[in-house]
């Protein structure tokens, strides 16, 4: 870094990670790729639980690669006395501490927040869990799909109307959580800029997938409990025709809200006419016609190749989208051109693929030179020595005591 110039936005912000898995750690990838130095305490003898999700290689899982590059890890038994203090000793030195435990177990640790408040009163502390530190649901265990069930999200979102849900391929409420969290945290930061104080923050998946509901919460209760969303399967009643309907090579998502829209897309069709026709006109007449409407498209979508609905689409300025599988999407020009996508080298496999950070700032045009996920325990001696001033007669003392043993 030339100068006293910074490399992003949370250049010289602190970060204790001691996270599992993907809501913890990912908030620890966000805020890396913001400029933050991020240690990363993974639990005696195995780390993070993320290594074994996935594993490309033996301890090499794709999860923890994804959500944990650039961080230093530190391998601790935190059962022991000696390693508690080791991280009481870090403190001082740290902005914001992430942890997603169980509610109460950090405490059971020595590192509630009152405990970590005493050390560094400025301190940011930000606790992830799927329900809350507080509640009826608070002590229950919990992942990504339990919030989501809770929330009324895997009610509605995906499968048939008369049919079973069905289960989300991607950890949406883990990330959708990370983010939340990792506002809060800018947030709380910005607040410490002005009072010098720090404070707790309880970041909860249940929370922040349910503050996806809109309609369905309004209408639940101004109808007396009466109403519930239903799962829409391939099309939305509110607009015809809005849903997914099969092209020639991937299935498409089709957005035709407004009756001009539905205009435009009977000029595509080669069938000005329809959009004029009494029948079709207007979104009403739509919806009481719907199958006709459906019909209609599909025949045309049957008839025409992809490249060419496509085409027509982007002329008559029509919303429609080809649902993409991941690595067609990784393969976009559009991905690739915004760094959506990116390449990085991982010391076990090699060139991979992963997604690029989404904050995109005018100060900082250029991403963060992120490292890759560290081995485990792979930074002990630095982070004692370089951020501790222990000894190696320290280390290895401690060493012996068996606070860094290492399995898998």
């Amino acid at each position: 870094m030339a100068g006293n110039k910074q490399k992003h936005i949370l250049d010289g912000i602190k970060v204790l990670d001691i996270t599992n898995v993907i809501a913890g750690p990912s908030v620890g990838n966000l805020l890396i790729e913001l400029g933050a130095d991020v240690i990363k305490v993974e639990l005696s003898p195995t780390g993070d639980r993320a290594r074994f999700i996935d594993p490309i290689k033996p301890g090499r899982g794709s999860t923890f690669v994804k959500h944990n590059r650039g961080k230093k890890s530190l391998l601790l038994d935190l059962k022991q006395p000696a390693a508690q203090t080791i991280v009481k000793d870090l403190l001082p030195q740290i902005d914001v501490f992430v942890e997603n435990f169980a509610p109460g177990a950090i405490a059971r640790m020595g590192l509630g927040y009152d405990s970590v408040k005493a050390i560094n009163p400025r301190i940011v502390m930000c606790s992830i869990s799927a329900f809350g530190q507080t509640g009826p649901l608070a002590h229950a265990p919990g992942y990504d799909y339990i919030g989501a069930s809770y929330a009324g999200v895997l009610d509605v979102l995906g499968g048939e109307p008369d049919g079973a849900p069905t289960f989300p391929g991607v950890a949406i409420g883990d990330v959708m959580a990370s983010v939340q969290a990792t506002a809060a945290i800018g947030y709380a930061l910005y607040h410490r800029e002005r009072t010098g104080a720090g404070q707790y923050l309880d970041i909860s998946l249940l929370d922040s997938y349910f503050y996806v509901h809109d309609r369905g919460t309004i209408r639940h209760k101004l109808s007396g409990g009466t109403f519930r969303m239903k799962r829409p399967g391939r099309f939305t009643r509110d607009f015809v025709p809005q849903g997914i309907f099969k092209g020639r090579d991937h299935y498409l998502c089709f957005m035709v809200a407004l009756d001009k829209v539905w205009g435009n897309l009977c000029k595509a069709m080669g069938k000005p006419e329809l959009g004029r026709h009494p029948d079709f006109a207007t979104n009403a007449k739509r919806q009481e016609n719907a199958e006709q409407v459906y019909k209609l498209v599909q025949d045309w979508l049957d008839a025409t190749p992809e490249d060419e609905v496509l085409r027509l689409m982007d002329e008559y300025h029509i919303p429609v989208g080809p649902l993409l599988n991941v690595g067609e999407a990784a393969e976009h020009p559009h991905m690739i051109q915004r760094g959506t996508i990116r390449t990085v080298q991982d010391p076990v496999l090699g060139e991979i693929e992963l997604p690029g950070p989404p904050m995109r700032f005018s100060e900082f045009p250029d991403p963060v030179d992120v490292p890759a996920a560290p081995l485990l325990g792979e930074h002990n001696r630095m982070i004692l020595k370089e951020y501790l001033g222990y000894s190696d007669e320290k280390i290895e003392q401690l060493e012996a005591q068996g606070l860094f043993r290492k399995k898998g």
